[in-house]
């Protein structure tokens, strides 16, 4: 992790006394739980009967609308990745990645993926294969077509949910300091409301569809974990099991997400693609290696291929209800119900990436494990099937939580394989409820800043809260009624997805029309921007090849501030009051170092205001510093520069060593294009209001937080 990074993480942990919960939202969405829970413990039949009947109310009347929904969800993320948004970084310019290219991998999987992905890798394709949606069962089209629905119902278009939310709130509270939260990323369309009544429903639907997109995984979870110790252990397959594993679970869950991103989450998660890595081989060793890479190799052609029919194919003429239901349907919702929990989580750890990279990581890297996932163990059991063995492919399809065990005892060292197998489903279960427990925890608070997370206790709460919702959906009708309260819920939320679309979309344009601006106002080249002095015949131009071999000491910034800064930003401040505006100059000192940093902000009045800030940066002087002629400084360990920063953070240049005139110069030249950027936005049909930047504090690095 860099510096800044970690300076950021400190500045947040100082501030966790801030943090309080949002009480609208906490105690809404934990009252509902909680009488859910009740409701389903105390009447199972009747909430059974409940659920029941509205998830024929929906998979009848929406069930077109979850495949649209979940296409164009895809579509916009690929075309704002692919345009020129796409270079718009999730957080201010000059941000870097907090994390290697291997962690954040590790990270994006495991959030987004649970112990489901080892259920349904061999329950999926074998029961596809069995009873297919259309066509023969038990035929090599069969066969081709179970892993290829497998696949979709894990593929990029489930990812793509993901990958919406978290754009969206990397975008909204990394670049503009706004909640790390669904509500911000509706800024664009009403504003300061977000604060309010609006604001707090968006997030109560997140955290409800939340929790039970996180329920199901742990029951599916519990399920399986329960069978693989009865398997191994010969521990009785019951409710009194169940319990017991929920309690484990959300006691290592809550120890996870008390440590936090850094010492909890991400080993977890790198342990667990390792070992995860570790389990296919060593099917892959023991099966036919070149079969299952035939096999791999087709899938993926099976899946490109197929791709845009099955999007959106709702079978309209000959509609397989019950098997859409249970897979499409379910899986959409599901998607749905998780993407705002894993949106958020994404978004906390891909501070500093672009969009463009957010969105290929998200939709490639995952993706591309989940697929050889599948495609091992999905071949694998086929292969079994197609080989004779009907009693395996029957104990998949009806009892598929003995499906990944059964399929391991077909080859030898079963004793190890289930136990990694165990270890490795316990991981991708905690993964998911410690992941869960925080994002809920930052969803129910008002943080101080976006790298903040909840406090213990709220996080602990909803740990022990999912624990609750899963037990008692398990008493009421096991796995079905897990996947049908997550189709319920999944629907509300998919509105929100809509709208956290239309908000990005308004936002990102006024991304583009600051560009516009920039381009439109930089009449003047950059020789002429800095050269503004009359210093004499022939001096610009060695004037600036003796600063690029400066490297100035603390002596050398004391003289530009009192010579140069100072007066500069005192300047067009008292000349804009002259001609009737709104400036202010603030200075301050910068830790540790005790160097000012200098700000010039003009008021705009209901547009966004304009700010013009040089912040010192210390640097080590690097070793070519003494070969440079008459270098100022040449002999210190260290030397400054001082960055530009506007609104949207750093512009990527130094000042320092600038005259009085040139940085007058440098100001009044940002000054325009703010200026044409407002007279853009107020053109622009589609105009977005979006709030402005913060100042950092006096003590806070650059790469921290933009202005």
């Amino acid at each position: 992790m860099v510096a800044a990074e970690d300076s950021a993480q400190t500045d947040a942990a100082q501030s966790t006394d801030r943090n309080r919960i949002n009480p609208v939202v906490f105690f809404g969405s934990s009252a509902l739980i909680i009488a859910l829970s009740v409701w389903a413990i105390i009447t199972p039949d009747g909430a059974a009967n409940a659920i029941g009947t509205v998830v024929g109310w929906i998979s009848t009347g929406f069930g077109w609308y979850y495949f649209l929904a979940a296409t164009l969800f895809l579509i916009f993320v690929v075309y704002i990745a692919l345009s020129r948004y796409g270079t718009v970084k999730l957080g201010p310019q000059h941000s870097r990645p907090a994390y290697s290219i291997f962690a954040w991998g590790a990270m994006l999987f495991a959030a987004g993926i649970g112990i489901d992905l080892m259920f349904f890798s061999v329950a999926g394709p074998v029961t596809h294969y069995l009873a297919p949606p259309e066509g023969d069962p038990e035929t090599i089209e069969a066969a081709r077509q179970a892993i290829a629905w497998t696949l979709f119902h894990y593929g990029i278009t489930g990812w793509a949910m993901y990958a919406l939310m978290g754009m969206a709130l990397g975008y909204f509270a990394f670049r503009y300091r706004l909640p790390l939260s669904i509500r911000s990323a509706l800024y664009p369309i009403v504003g300061k409301r977000i604060y309010g009544g609006i604001g707090n429903t968006v997030d109560l639907a997140a955290v409800i569809g939340t929790i039970f997109g996180i329920a199901v995984s742990l029951g599916i979870g519990v399920i399986q974990l329960n069978f693989g110790l009865n398997f191994m252990f010969d521990i009785p397959i019951g409710t009194a099991a169940q319990i017991g594993l929920i309690v484990v679970a959300v006691l290592m869950a809550t120890a996870s997400a008390v440590a936090g991103v850094d010492k909890g989450i991400r080993r977890l998660s790198e342990l667990n693609v390792i070992l995860a890595i570790g389990l296919m081989l060593y099917i892959v060793i023991w099966d036919d290696p070149i079969r299952l890479l035939n096999s791999w190799v087709l899938n993926i052609g099976d899946y490109v291929s197929r791709f845009p029919g099955m999007t959106l194919n709702t079978f309209a003429y000959e509609q397989p209800t019950e098997w859409l239901g249970d897979w499409t349907l379910f899986f959409w919702a599901w998607w749905i119900a998780w993407a705002p929990f894993v949106g958020l989580f994404l978004a906390r750890i891909s501070r500093g990436r672009t969009i463009r990279q957010f969105v290929a990581a998200t939709l490639i890297i995952p993706f591309l494990f989940t697929l050889t996932f599948l495609s091992i163990f999905g071949n694998t059991a086929l292969g079994l099937i197609r080989g004779g063995n009907a009693e395996f492919g029957e104990t998949a399809m009806n009892a598929p939580e003995e499906g990944f065990y059964t399929l391991l005892a077909q080859y030898p060292g079963v004793t190890f394989s289930a136990g990694l197998a165990t270890f490795v489903g316990l991981l991708f279960y905690v993964t998911s409820a410690d992941s869960g427990a925080l994002v809920m925890g930052n969803f129910t608070s008002r943080l101080a800043t976006p790298t903040t997370d909840a406090s213990r206790w709220v996080r602990i709460f909803w740990a022990a809260a999912t624990g609750l919702l899963t037990m008692a959906m398990l008493l009421v009708g096991g796995l079905g009624a897990l996947t049908s309260a997550t189709i319920i819920m999944g629907l509300p939320f998919s509105f929100v997805m809509f709208l956290v679309m239309w908000g990005l979309y308004k936002a990102l344009r006024v991304e583009r029309l600051r560009e516009d601006a920039a381009r439109a106002s930089m009449s003047a080249s950059l020789s002429e921007r800095t050269g503004g002095e009359p210093l004499g015949p022939g001096r610009t131009w060695r004037q600036r090849i003796a600063r690029a071999m400066t490297y100035p000491g603390r002596r050398a910034v004391d003289r530009f501030i009192e010579e140069s800064a100072r007066p500069a930003f005192a300047d067009v401040a008292e000349e804009i009051r002259t001609q009737g505006g709104d400036a202010t100059v603030l200075e301050e000192p910068v830790k540790p170092f005790d160097v000012p940093h200098l700000e010039l902000r003009v008021s705009m009045g209901q547009e966004e205001d304009f700010a013009y800030c040089i912040w010192p940066e210390e640097h080590p002087t690097p070793s070519i510093a003494p070969l440079a002629v008459g270098a100022v400084g040449a002999t210190e360990t260290t030397y400054y520069r001082f960055g530009v920063y506007l609104n949207e953070g750093s512009q990527g240049y130094d000042v320092m060593g600038y005259s009085r005139a040139q940085l007058i110069g440098d100001i009044l030249d940002q000054y325009e294009r703010h200026l044409e950027f407002l007279r853009l936005h107020r053109e622009s049909a589609n105009a977005s209001v979006l709030p402005e930047h913060g100042l950092p504090a006096s003590d806070a690095r650059p790469d921290d937080q933009p202005i």
